[in-house]
């Protein structure tokens, strides 16, 4: 690695010096110029030539800010791509919840109804057991009494 070291004055060198001569004339220096700074504005004008952050330059990559917006940018695809499964599984939820839902409306109203017919079944059983209790009693009168003649 060589380092930097300027030229010290001397003497000789203390001299005022006058700038180094133009390779081109004034004239072609002046044309020169201006193409390039008509090219400098129509790079700055036009809308695809515009200055961007290309994140693959290996400047780019090494700034802190480069780093954080990366960050950022990954971020964000991974909370896109979690919002969309989110919305898969609430998809299936809400599905599973509606279905759920008439199905259990639909077994109470059934188990309902259903209890009310056993209500209506026991004591309609319970009427025809005290009938055949009363028979069985007029039954088991009679036969003492035929047993007893």
């Amino acid at each position: 690695q060589v380092a930097f070291q300027p030229e010290l004055p001397t003497l000789e060198s203390s001299r005022p010096t006058q700038p180094p001569a133009s390779p081109l004339p004034s004239a072609a220096m002046a044309a020169v110029l201006r193409k390039a700074a008509v090219l400098g504005l129509a790079l700055f004008a036009s809308p695809s030539a515009s200055l961007t952050f290309d994140s693959s330059d290996a400047l780019a990559k090494n700034r802190p800010v480069s780093k954080v917006i990366t960050l950022l940018k990954d971020m964000l695809k991974q909370l896109e791509k979690e919002a969309e499964e989110d919305e898969e599984i609430y998809d299936k939820m809400a599905c599973w919840c509606e279905t759920n839902d008439r199905e259990k409306t639909k077994s109470i109203a059934d188990a309902e109804a259903k209890i009310e017919m056993l209500t209506l079944k026991v004591e309609e059983l319970t009427a025809v057991s005290a009938r055949l209790n009363t028979e069985i009693k007029n039954h088991e009168k009679e036969v003492a009494e035929n047993q007893a003649a």
